[in-house]
C-alpha cells in the first residue's frame, strides 16, 4: 500500500541531461526541468503512491526541498538520486570534516509526496538568499554567417577532463553549423556557445544591471579587491592554465584566499596523494596495455561520455585490441548505465567504501577476512574481485566522486592507493581520477608549481599556505570569513552548500564568465569573457596531467575579451592601485 513518506539514502551526481543544460544555460526552464528532479527507484515510487513526474518533498538535517520524483531506469531501492545543482545543495551535508569539500553522496533523507511545486531556478536563489534579484539582460548576438565553408580538424573538447583533441567543427563565417565526433555534451557546449551570453560588462546600481565599458568594470573590480581585508579568489577549472597563472599573481598582490573546482570534486584525492604517494599512467598507457579496469564511485557513461570508447571498453588499443581482451568491473552503491556494460557489478551500501578498500587489501595481502559481507558485498564477491586484480597483466582503477564525496574523504583515497600499490606486488596496477571540469587538473597543477599547494591556498600573510579545513572556499564561505569575492569561469552558486551561497550573496562579488548564470545575478559587477578553445587559445591539463594546446576556431562576440586579457587589465589596475 502507498505510503506518505519513505526514507532513502541521497546522492547526488551528474547526469547527461543536467551536463547538456547547463551549458545552454543555468536560468533556462530546460535546466530547471532536468535538475530539480529526484530519480527514485520503481518500487519506492509505488510505496509513495507518486506518479513519473510527481512532486515531492526531500527533507534531510540540512534542510528541504521540492522536486520532480523521476522514475529510474535502473534498480537501486533505498537509493536516491539528485543531479548536482542548487536543489540538492539545500538538502546535502554541508560539513567538509576538514577536507574542504561538503558531503554531497550518502546522506539520509525523508522523502514525502507533495502537492507543492519545485521552485524555479531565480526563484530558489531568491529564497536562500533572502534577496530580491536584478532582471537579466537578454541580447541577441549577429553573426556574420557569410565566407565559405572550413572544416577544423583535431579540435579539443573543452566540456570534460578528457580533453578530446579529435573533433571535427565546421565552420561558416564566423557561425559554428556542425561538429563531429562529440559526445552530446561538448556538442551542446559549442553549438550553444552564443545563448544567454553577457555582452557587455554590467555594474549593479539601486538593484538593476546598468551597462559599462571594460574599463569601468575593470577599475572597479581592482577597487573592490585593493580595498577588501580578504578577498577570496575561485573558480578557474573551465578556463585555460594562462589564466590561472595570472590569477594566483593577482591573489599574491591583494592577499587572497585563491582556491579552484577541485574543492568541489577531488580535493580529497589530492589529500590522499599528499599521504601516500599515486602509481599514476596516462590514458593512452591504460587504452594500451590494460586488461582490467575498474571504475569505482563513478559513472563515465554519464560525466564523460567518450572516455569507454577512447580509453577503455570499446578502445582498441595496441596490446589490448578488443573488448573481448579487456574486462570492465563497476563499483558503485546504484546500478548505472556505466554497471550495464560490465562484466561485474559490485553494489555497496552508500559510506562503506573504506570498509570495502580495506578487505580487498586484506585479501590481495593474503589475510583472512573473517566475515560474510562487507559493506553489503557478500565476501565470494569480494574475493572475486581480488582475483581479478591479481590475476590481471595490466590492471588500471579509474574513481570518481563516489569515494571523495562520501564520508571519509581524504582517508579513502589514501587506502585507494595503497591498494594499488599492495596490487604492484603481484602485476601492474595504476590509478587515475576522473576529473570533472576541463581544466581543473591545470587549476591544481598551475598552483603546485607556483607555490607548492594544489588548492585551498590563503596569501593572506603575504605567501601561500595551505590548510583546506580552513582556507578553502567552502569553509571560508560557510563561517563568513571573506568580504569580497572575484569568481572566474564557475558558479558557486549554482553548487556550493545553500548557507554558503547565502553568505556569498552578503558581499561584493565580481564575476568573469561568458554567460549568465546564477552568481551572476548576486554579482555587483559582470565582465563577460570569451570562450578558451572556442573563441580564444590557451592550454589546458587532461585528467592524466598531458598538457593540450586549445585552438580558437571563430571570433568571440564583438569586443568580449579572454578571461587572460581581462585578469592581465585587473593586475596592471592594482598595481597602479598600490602603487607598485
Amino acid at each position: 500500500m502507498p505510503t506518505s513518506k519513505i526514507n532513502v539514502t541521497l546522492v547526488t551526481g551528474r547526469s547527461l541531461d543536467q551536463g547538456e543544460a547547463l551549458d545552454i544555460g543555468k536560468i533556462t526552464e530546460r535546466y530547471f526541468k532536468k535538475v530539480a528532479v529526484i530519480e527514485l527507484d520503481e518500487e519506492d515510487l509505488k510505496k509513495l503512491g507518486v506518479t513519473n513526474g510527481g512532486t515531492v518533498e526531500i527533507k534531510t538535517a540540512y534542510g528541504s526541498v521540492v522536486a520532480f520524483a523521476v522514475k529510474s531506469r535502473f534498480k537501486h531501492q533505498g537509493v536516491a538520486f539528485m543531479p548536482m545543482g542548487p536543489w540538492a545543495n539545500i538538502v546535502c551535508d554541508f560539513n567538509t570534516y576538514g577536507s574542504g569539500m561538503p558531503t554531497f553522496k550518502g546522506v539520509e533523507a525523508e522523502v514525502t509526496a507533495t502537492e507543492k511545486q519545485p521552485l524555479t531556478t531565480i526563484n530558489l536563489l531568491k529564497e536562500y538568499c533572502e534577496i530580491e534579484l536584478p532582471s537579466i539582460i537578454h541580447e541577441k548576438i549577429k553573426v556574420n554567417e557569410e565566407g565559405e565553408e572550413k572544416v577544423h580538424e583535431a579540435v579539443i573538447c573543452t566540456f570534460c577532463g578528457c580533453l578530446c583533441d579529435d573533433l571535427q567543427v565546421k565552420v561558416k563565417g564566423n557561425k559554428i553549423i556542425e561538429v563531429r565526433r562529440a559526445c552530446q555534451l561538448g556538442r551542446s557546449k559549442i553549438l550553444h556557445r552564443l545563448e544567454n551570453r553577457i555582452l557587455s560588462p554590467l555594474i549593479k546600481e539601486e538593484e538593476r544591471f546598468i551597462k559599462v565599458d571594460y574599463d569601468t568594470a575593470i577599475k572597479k573590480t581592482a577597487e573592490i579587491l585593493v580595498n577588501a581585508s580578504y578577498p577570496l579568489l575561485y573558480g578557474w577549472s573551465s578556463t585555460s592554465t594562462e589564466t590561472i597563472r595570472l590569477g594566483i599573481e593577482l591573489a599574491e598582490l591583494v592577499g587572497a584566499a585563491f582556491d579552484n573546482t577541485s574543492v568541489m570534486c577531488h580535493g580529497p584525492t589530492i589529500l590522499g596523494v599528499q599521504e601516500a604517494g599515486t602509481v599514476a599512467a596516462t590514458l593512452g598507457k591504460i587504452r594500451n596495455y590494460a586488461d582490467l579496469i575498474i571504475y569505482w564511485g563513478c559513472n563515465p557513461v554519464f560525466a564523460h561520455p567518450r572516455h569507454l570508447a577512447r580509453y577503455s571498453a570499446m578502445a582498441r588499443g595496441i596490446y589490448v585490441k578488443t573488448r573481448k581482451e579487456r574486462k570492465i568491473v563497476v563499483v558503485d552503491v546504484r546500478e548505472t548505465p556505466t554497471a550495464k556494460i560490465a562484466d561485474l557489478f559490485i553494489k555497496i551500501k552508500p559510506n562503506s567504501d573504506y570498509e570495502l578498500i580495506k578487505a580487498l587489501r586484506m585479501i590481495i595481502n593474503d589475510l583472512d577476512v573473517e566475515v560474510d559481507e562487507v559493506g553489503g558485498v557478500p565476501l565470494e564477491k569480494i574475493y572475486e574481485l581480488a582475483d581479478l586484480m591479481r590475476s590481471a597483466k595490466y590492471g588500471a582503477l579509474l574513481f570518481g566522486l563516489g569515494v571523495t564525496m562520501t564520508k571519509g574523504k581524504g582517508r579513502n583515497i589514501e587506502e585507494v592507493i595503497r591498494l594499488v600499490q599492495d596490487l604492484n606486488n603481484w602485476t601492474k596496477f595504476v590509478l587515475l581520477p576522473m576529473r570533472g571540469h576541463y581544466n581543473v587538473v591545470g587549476a591544481n597543477m598551475a598552483s603546485l608549481w607556483l607555490t607548492g599547494f594544489p588548492y585551498a591556498l590563503d596569501f593572506a600573510r603575504g605567501y601561500p599556505r595551505h590548510n583546506p579545513g580552513v582556507t578553502s572556499a567552502t569553509e571560508l564561505l560557510l563561517n563568513g570569513e571573506v568580504d569580497a569575492a572575484l569568481i572566474v569561469a564557475s558558479d558557486p552558486a549554482a553548487h556550493f552548500p545553500a548557507v554558503a551561497v547565502k553568505n556569498l550573496a552578503k558581499i561584493p562579488v565580481i564575476t568573469i564568465d561568458p554567460k549568465w548564470n546564477m552568481t551572476c545575478l548576486i554579482s555587483e559587477i559582470i565582465i563577460p569573457s570569451a570562450y578558451a578553445g572556442i573563441e580564444c587559445e590557451g592550454s589546458a591539463y587532461r585528467m592524466d596531467k598531458v598538457v593540450l594546446h586549445l585552438k580558437k576556431i571563430v571570433d568571440p562576440p564583438p569586443g568580449i575579451l579572454s578571461d587572460e586579457a581581462i585578469l592581465k587589465r585587473i593586475i596592471k589596475e592594482v598595481k597602479k592601485l598600490r602603487r607598485l
